[in-house]
C-alpha cells in the first residue's frame, strides 16, 4: 500500500479551492492550514471537512507536524519566504505560479532547493489540460515539420477590481506567465531574447500597463510573437490564448477552446502545394489542472521522475516575464536570462 503523505497548506484564499479536493482525492493528510487570517484557514478546514489545525505561524506548524511537503498558495510576494522556510525544515514544496516576485528571489529559491536536496516545483496548471496536451502531442507527431513560427493572441476585458488594477504590469506579471510557459511546453524550446512594448490603452481601468506586444526568439531560431490585452472589450480570445503554430510542412490552429486543427503538405500543386488535414493526437487526461501537478509531485515522492515544472525548468518561463518588462522599459531587445 502506498505511503500516506502529510502536507501543510499555506494560504487559504480563493485558489485553495482548486487544491483541497485534489489533496483529499489523493489521500494526502493535510495536517494544517496556515494563513495570516486564521479565520480564513478555519473556514477552509470546515468547508473541505479536513482534520487539520488552523494557524498563522508557519515555522511553528512545520516544527510541530514535520510534513512531507508544503503547498504554497500565497501571493507572489510571499512565495520566496514560504519556500525558503519550508526547505529549511526539510520539506518538498509545490507552489502556485508565478514562482517568485523577482528573478533575484527565484534564483535564491532554486539554489536553496538544490542545497536542501528537496524538490521545489511550480503548479503551472495549464500544462495538465486536454486541449493543451493535444496541441503538444500533435506538434510532436512531426506532421507539420520543423517549427519556424508561433503566434499567440490573448485579448480579454477582465474587470477584476482589487490588486490587479493597481499593478504596474498586470497583464505580463499576472497572466502572460501562462502563455509564456505554454509556448515552452508546446515547442520544447527555450527563450533567447525578446523585444517588447507595454502600454495602457485609452479607456483602460488599470493603473499600470494592461497590454503588450512581444517578439521572442526561442532556441533553434523559432520566433514567438505574443500580443495581449486585459482591457479589450468584446470578441474575447480563449483564456489559454489563440495560437498559430507554423512548421516548414504545415500549420496548426488552436483557437477559442476548440481542439487543434491544421493542414500539412502532401504534394506540389502549381504555385502552392496540395494539403491534407493534420491527424490530431487527441488527449484525455485523468487528472487535470492543479490535480495533475499534484499527481506529478506524488509520483516523484514515490520514486518516479522529476516533475516537468521543477524549479530549474520553470524559472525559464518566469525569466520571459521579467525580460519583457526590462525590454519595454529600455526600449530595445534584451536577452532572457535565468
Amino acid at each position: 500500500m502506498d505511503k500516506a503523505f502529510k502536507a501543510v497548506v499555506v494560504g487559504a484564499g480563493g485558489i485553495s479551492g482548486a487544491w483541497f479536493p485534489a489533496l483529499k482525492t489523493e489521500g494526502v493528510q493535510v495536517a494544517a492550514v496556515v494563513d495570516l487570517q486564521k479565520e480564513r484557514a478555519e473556514e477552509k478546514i470546515r468547508k473541505f471537512e479536513l482534520e487539520a489545525e488552523a494557524d498563522t505561524d508557519l515555522e511553528k506548524v512545520l516544527a510541530r507536524h514535520k510534513p512531507d511537503f508544503v503547498v504554497d498558495l500565497t501571493i507572489p510576494e510571499a512565495h520566496c519566504s514560504v519556500t525558503l522556510t519550508a526547505l529549511k525544515h526539510g520539506c518538498h514544496v509545490i507552489g502556485e505560479k508565478p514562482m517568485a516576485a523577482s528573478m533575484k528571489e527565484a534564483r535564491k529559491m532554486v539554489k536553496a532547493a538544490q542545497a536542501a536536496n528537496r524538490l521545489f516545483m511550480v503548479g503551472q496548471s495549464r500544462r495538465w489540460d486536454d486541449l493543451n496536451v493535444t496541441l503538444r502531442r500533435t506538434i510532436e507527431s512531426g506532421q507539420i515539420g520543423t517549427l519556424t513560427t508561433v503566434n499567440c493572441d490573448f485579448y480579454i476585458g477582465a474587470h477584476f477590481g482589487g490588486f490587479r488594477e493597481a499593478m504596474e504590469s498586470p497583464l505580463i506579471l499576472d497572466m502572460a506567465i501562462h502563455q509564456f510557459d505554454l509556448v515552452r511546453f508546446f515547442t520544447q524550446r527555450d527563450p533567447v531574447w525578446v523585444f517588447a512594448h507595454e502600454f495602457n490603452p485609452h479607456g483602460s481601468w488599470y493603473k499600470g500597463n494592461a497590454a503588450a506586444s512581444c517578439i521572442f526568439e526561442m532556441s533553434g531560431g523559432l520566433v514567438f510573437t505574443y500580443r495581449g490585452s486585459w482591457c479589450a472589450e468584446g470578441c474575447h480570445t480563449s483564456w489559454h490564448g489563440n495560437w498559430r503554430v507554423i512548421g516548414d510542412q504545415g500549420t496548426l490552429l488552436y483557437e477559442q477552446d476548440q481542439p487543434a486543427r491544421g493542414e500539412k503538405v502532401i504534394a506540389p500543386e502549381g504555385f502552392f502545394t496540395k494539403k491534407a488535414p493534420v491527424d490530431v493526437a487527441v488527449a484525455k487526461l485523468e487528472k487535470k489542472g492543479q490535480h495533475g501537478a499534484l499527481d506529478e509531485l506524488l509520483r516523484f515522492l514515490r520514486g518516479g521522475s522529476v516533475p516537468q515544472t521543477v524549479c530549474t525548468d520553470n524559472i525559464k518561463s518566469l525569466a520571459m516575464v521579467f525580460a519583457v518588462i526590462e525590454s519595454a522599459r529600455k526600449g530595445r531587445k534584451v536577452p532572457v536570462r535565468w
